[in-house]
């Protein structure tokens, strides 16, 4: 296991968050053309703490885990308020990117994954980038369309009085697993990864239409258990009849409310693959869009004249499940188990 550089930067989401996948599903090295895919959310789940200060030990560059690709040693991140690009070492970048995914209250192999997860996914994101040039950034701060990112002065204001216990558990993390990267074939993985399951995460093909060998359906258990993993929502029947228009023109909603959604084709891990909805079709994706749900494992009902939405999970489940990933690291997972189990055929190096 090769040490990579602490000198670099990212921001969320997402995963995700989440159901697009940035282009970062195009293979790093390969010149050969790839789909060219969004993904947008990374990951949804974001605690938001406050801000870390000053990075922690830094080595010397080495060449990522011998694959012929220098590991970067700043990150270029594009804060999305101001529109500055900053120049962040990779250390104090991973501290911002955790920091903004996953809850500091979590167990520290569980964050120490989390680290490999959004390391690898910022270094995947900055071979593409620079490969491709013409980009001031390697990626931004947006966690709808990369993974989340707050830098220190943002980590101060949200932790508070919290600050130096915060900093140093999520340091700590950093300092343990930032030499590790996952790859699969001797390219960085899409380190994918989202809040909550339902059960069952889900595969990169489910949503977004390509397969890929490591992000596969893998038991979550746990995550059944973890805090709002169910939620319902409902709209009225005029609202939903106004939303399902807007979004597909030329849709025709009519009848009985009770008869506008049809019978879905539900993948094995829960999540919606496609719904009639009045005289067309629409894929769980887009409906989860257009209603803004938590999840696109959700079922829909009608009563009392509403329509009643009920999630489970949330995010987009492909990859690494981060409550899943706790609750593993609670019965005594290290982070590379964690790994080894949400992202199987991948090796961490």
């Amino acid at each position: 296991m090769k040490r990579h550089i602490l000198h670099c930067v990212v921001l969320c989401a997402a995963l995700t968050a989440m159901p697009m996948i940035p282009a970062f599903l195009i293979t790093p090295r390969s010149r050969a053309a790839a789909p060219e895919l969004s993904f947008p959310e990374l990951v949804e789940f974001t605690d938001l703490p406050t801000d870390p200060t000053t990075a922690a030990d830094t080595a010397e560059p080495e060449t990522a885990a011998g694959t012929g690709y220098p590991a970067a040693e700043v990150y270029r991140v594009l804060k999305t308020d101001s529109g500055e690009v900053l120049e962040v070492p990779v250390t104090e970048y991973l501290i911002g990117a955790v920091a903004a995914e996953m809850p500091v209250s979590f167990e520290p192999e569980a964050l120490e994954a989390q680290v490999v997860a959004a390391h690898t996914y910022a270094e995947r994101q900055c071979l593409i980038t620079r490969e491709r040039g013409g980009s001031d950034a390697d990626f931004s701060d947006d966690p709808a369309k990369y993974q989340a990112y707050l830098t220190d002065a943002e980590l101060r204001e949200r932790w508070g009085s919290q600050y130096e216990e915060n900093y140093k558990k999520i340091a700590a993390a950093v300092e343990a697993a930032a030499g590790e990267l996952l790859y699969y074939e001797e390219e960085p993985i899409i380190a994918a990864f989202h809040a909550i399951s339902g059960g069952k995460t889900e595969t990169a093909a489910n949503v977004w239409g390509s397969d890929v060998a490591y992000l596969q359906s893998v038991e979550s258990d746990a995550d059944r258990e973890a805090p709002d993993y169910e939620e319902t929502v409902t709209f009225s029947a005029e609202e939903v009849m106004t939303r399902l228009t807007a979004a597909h023109a030329g849709l025709t909603v009519s009848g009985d409310a009770a008869g506008w959604f049809g019978t879905p084709t539900v993948s094995e891990a829960g999540t919606v693959l496609q719904i009639p909805a009045g005289d067309g079709i629409f894929t769980g994706q887009e409906l989860r869009s257009i209603f803004s749900l938590r999840s696109a494992d959700f079922t829909v009902n009608f009563a009392d004249g509403e329509f009643c939405f009920t999630t489970h999970g949330y995010g987009h489940a492909v990859g690494m499940s981060q409550y899943g990933a706790n609750a593993m690291a609670k019965n005594g997972a290290d982070h590379r188990e964690i790994l080894a189990h949400y992202y199987p055929g991948a090796k961490l190096m």
